[in-house]
Protein backbone atom coordinates (compact mmCIF):
# COMPACT_ATOMS: atom_id res chain seq x y z
CA UNK A 1 0.00 0.00 0.00
CA UNK A 2 1.32 3.74 -1.07
CA UNK A 3 1.92 5.25 1.95
CA UNK A 4 0.51 8.51 0.59
CA UNK A 5 -2.63 7.02 0.32
CA UNK A 6 -5.23 6.86 3.56
CA UNK A 7 -5.86 3.30 4.77
CA UNK A 8 -9.79 2.09 4.17
CA UNK A 9 -12.62 2.89 6.80
CA UNK A 10 -14.21 -0.55 7.13
CA UNK A 11 -17.45 -0.28 9.20
CA UNK A 12 -18.82 -3.46 10.57
CA UNK A 13 -22.42 -3.40 11.95
CA UNK A 14 -25.19 -5.85 12.76
CA UNK A 15 -27.84 -6.48 15.22
CA UNK A 16 -26.87 -6.99 19.42
CA UNK A 17 -25.43 -10.79 19.60
CA UNK A 18 -24.58 -10.96 16.23
CA UNK A 19 -20.70 -11.74 17.08
CA UNK A 20 -19.63 -8.11 15.72
CA UNK A 21 -16.79 -7.96 18.64
CA UNK A 22 -15.72 -11.68 18.11
CA UNK A 23 -15.24 -11.13 14.15
CA UNK A 24 -13.52 -7.75 14.44
CA UNK A 25 -10.98 -9.19 17.40
CA UNK A 26 -10.28 -12.32 14.59
CA UNK A 27 -9.59 -10.06 11.82
CA UNK A 28 -7.20 -8.01 14.03
CA UNK A 29 -5.18 -10.90 14.98
CA UNK A 30 -5.30 -11.52 11.23
CA UNK A 31 -4.67 -8.67 9.40
CA UNK A 32 -1.88 -6.85 10.53
CA UNK A 33 -2.55 -3.37 8.67
CA UNK A 34 -6.31 -3.75 10.53
CA UNK A 35 -6.84 -1.08 13.30
CA UNK A 36 -10.08 -0.82 15.66
CA UNK A 37 -11.61 2.07 16.59
CA UNK A 38 -12.78 2.51 19.99
CA UNK A 39 -15.99 4.44 20.02
CA UNK A 40 -17.61 6.63 22.79
CA UNK A 41 -20.89 5.34 24.57
CA UNK A 42 -22.52 6.73 27.42
CA UNK A 43 -24.02 3.13 28.90
CA UNK A 44 -22.23 1.40 31.59
CA UNK A 45 -19.37 -1.34 31.60
CA UNK A 46 -20.56 -4.79 30.94
CA UNK A 47 -18.94 -7.09 32.92
CA UNK A 48 -14.68 -7.67 31.62
CA UNK A 49 -15.00 -4.47 29.62
CA UNK A 50 -12.27 -1.90 29.71
CA UNK A 51 -12.37 1.52 29.41
CA UNK A 52 -10.57 2.71 26.23
CA UNK A 53 -10.22 -0.62 24.96
CA UNK A 54 -13.83 -1.47 24.48
CA UNK A 55 -14.93 1.75 24.72
CA UNK A 56 -14.46 5.11 26.24
CA UNK A 57 -17.10 5.07 28.68
CA UNK A 58 -18.00 9.09 29.38
CA UNK A 59 -21.40 11.09 30.94
CA UNK A 60 -24.03 12.00 28.64
CA UNK A 61 -22.48 15.86 29.62
CA UNK A 62 -19.51 14.50 28.14
CA UNK A 63 -20.96 12.96 25.26
CA UNK A 64 -23.12 16.11 24.49
CA UNK A 65 -19.83 18.42 24.73
CA UNK A 66 -18.08 16.04 22.35
CA UNK A 67 -21.13 16.66 20.18
CA UNK A 68 -20.99 20.30 20.11
CA UNK A 69 -17.66 20.30 19.25
CA UNK A 70 -18.24 18.09 16.07
CA UNK A 71 -16.05 15.03 17.40
CA UNK A 72 -17.80 12.68 15.89
CA UNK A 73 -17.69 11.09 12.50
CA UNK A 74 -21.16 9.44 13.64
CA UNK A 75 -23.50 9.39 16.56
CA UNK A 76 -26.25 7.46 17.38
CA UNK A 77 -28.87 6.68 20.56
CA UNK A 78 -29.41 2.88 20.74
CA UNK A 79 -31.62 1.97 23.97
CA UNK A 80 -31.19 4.96 25.67
CA UNK A 81 -27.39 5.22 25.23
CA UNK A 82 -25.51 6.77 23.21
CA UNK A 83 -22.44 6.13 20.94
CA UNK A 84 -20.10 7.95 18.65
CA UNK A 85 -16.94 7.26 16.34
CA UNK A 86 -14.07 10.04 17.44
CA UNK A 87 -12.91 11.65 13.77
CA UNK A 88 -9.42 12.44 15.36
CA UNK A 89 -8.63 9.14 15.83
CA UNK A 90 -9.68 7.68 12.71
CA UNK A 91 -7.83 10.64 10.86
CA UNK A 92 -4.70 9.73 12.78
CA UNK A 93 -4.99 5.77 11.85
CA UNK A 94 -6.13 6.60 8.52
CA UNK A 95 -2.74 9.04 6.99
CA UNK A 96 -0.50 6.17 8.97
CA UNK A 97 -1.89 3.87 6.17
CA UNK A 98 -3.73 1.39 8.13
CA UNK A 99 -7.02 0.80 7.85
CA UNK A 100 -9.37 0.77 10.12
CA UNK A 101 -12.59 -1.12 11.89
CA UNK A 102 -15.66 0.75 12.72
CA UNK A 103 -17.82 -1.29 15.55
CA UNK A 104 -21.46 0.63 14.79
CA UNK A 105 -25.43 0.47 14.89
CA UNK A 106 -27.27 0.35 11.42
CA UNK A 107 -28.05 4.06 12.20
CA UNK A 108 -24.43 4.81 12.55
CA UNK A 109 -23.21 3.12 9.52
CA UNK A 110 -25.66 5.25 7.37
CA UNK A 111 -24.38 8.61 8.85
CA UNK A 112 -21.04 7.33 7.73
CA UNK A 113 -22.48 6.22 4.48
CA UNK A 114 -23.39 10.14 3.87
CA UNK A 115 -19.99 12.08 5.39
CA UNK A 116 -18.01 9.45 4.36
CA UNK A 117 -18.94 7.28 0.76
CA UNK A 118 -15.81 5.79 0.27
CA UNK A 119 -16.33 3.66 3.58
CA UNK A 120 -16.94 -0.11 3.07
CA UNK A 121 -19.66 -1.19 4.77
CA UNK A 122 -20.14 -4.90 5.92
CA UNK A 123 -23.35 -6.09 7.59
CA UNK A 124 -23.54 -9.16 9.67
CA UNK A 125 -26.15 -11.05 10.07
CA UNK A 126 -27.38 -14.11 11.91
CA UNK A 127 -28.02 -17.08 10.98
CA UNK A 128 -31.84 -16.75 12.30
CA UNK A 129 -33.24 -14.34 14.37
CA UNK A 130 -33.59 -17.37 16.95
CA UNK A 131 -30.06 -17.86 17.10
CA UNK A 132 -29.56 -14.45 18.05
CA UNK A 133 -31.77 -14.16 20.76
CA UNK A 134 -29.66 -17.50 21.99
CA UNK A 135 -26.24 -15.95 22.00
CA UNK A 136 -27.94 -12.17 24.10
CA UNK A 137 -29.24 -14.89 26.44
CA UNK A 138 -25.66 -16.80 26.64
CA UNK A 139 -23.53 -13.63 27.53
CA UNK A 140 -25.36 -13.19 30.53
CA UNK A 141 -25.22 -9.34 29.82
CA UNK A 142 -28.63 -7.51 29.71
CA UNK A 143 -31.48 -7.68 31.49
CA UNK A 144 -34.35 -9.19 30.41
CA UNK A 145 -35.79 -5.74 29.76
CA UNK A 146 -32.78 -4.81 27.64
CA UNK A 147 -32.93 -7.74 25.56
CA UNK A 148 -36.68 -7.81 24.79
CA UNK A 149 -35.69 -3.76 23.60
CA UNK A 150 -32.41 -5.24 21.54
CA UNK A 151 -34.40 -7.86 19.81
CA UNK A 152 -37.47 -4.97 18.46
CA UNK A 153 -34.23 -2.98 17.52
CA UNK A 154 -32.64 -6.14 15.93
CA UNK A 155 -35.65 -6.63 13.62
CA UNK A 156 -35.82 -3.09 12.31
CA UNK A 157 -31.60 -3.48 11.89
CA UNK A 158 -32.25 -6.57 9.41
CA UNK A 159 -34.62 -5.09 7.68
CA UNK A 160 -31.50 -2.57 6.64
CA UNK A 161 -28.62 -5.03 5.46
CA UNK A 162 -29.68 -4.28 1.76
CA UNK A 163 -28.15 -1.07 1.76
CA UNK A 164 -25.10 -2.21 3.01
CA UNK A 165 -22.79 -2.93 0.50
CA UNK A 166 -21.89 -6.58 1.79
CA UNK A 167 -24.09 -9.09 4.06
CA UNK A 168 -22.06 -11.70 5.88
CA UNK A 169 -23.96 -14.48 7.56
CA UNK A 170 -22.49 -15.17 10.91
CA UNK A 171 -23.27 -18.99 11.04
CA UNK A 172 -19.64 -20.31 11.50
CA UNK A 173 -16.90 -17.73 13.02
CA UNK A 174 -14.24 -18.73 11.28
CA UNK A 175 -15.98 -18.74 8.08
CA UNK A 176 -17.35 -15.79 8.31
CA UNK A 177 -13.89 -13.93 9.48
CA UNK A 178 -12.57 -15.48 6.02
CA UNK A 179 -15.22 -13.75 3.75
CA UNK A 180 -14.83 -10.42 5.33
CA UNK A 181 -11.27 -10.56 5.52
CA UNK A 182 -11.25 -11.57 1.63
CA UNK A 183 -13.52 -8.57 1.02
CA UNK A 184 -11.52 -6.24 2.40
CA UNK A 185 -8.75 -7.25 0.80
CA UNK A 186 -10.14 -7.08 -2.66
CA UNK A 187 -11.45 -3.30 -1.33
CA UNK A 188 -7.94 -2.90 -0.54
CA UNK A 189 -6.29 -4.19 -4.00
CA UNK A 190 -8.98 -1.19 -5.35
CA UNK A 191 -7.67 1.48 -3.17
CA UNK A 192 -4.22 1.33 -3.68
Amino acid sequence: MSSSKPGLLIVISGPSGVGKDTVIKRLLELDPNLRYSVSYTTRAPRPGEVDGVNYHFVSREEFERLIREGAFLEFATYDANLYGTPIAELDKVRADGHDIVLKIDVQGAEQVRKRAPDALRIFLAPPSMDELVRRRTERHSESARDQAARQIIAKDEMALAPHFDHVVVNDDLERAVQEVLAIIRRARERHT
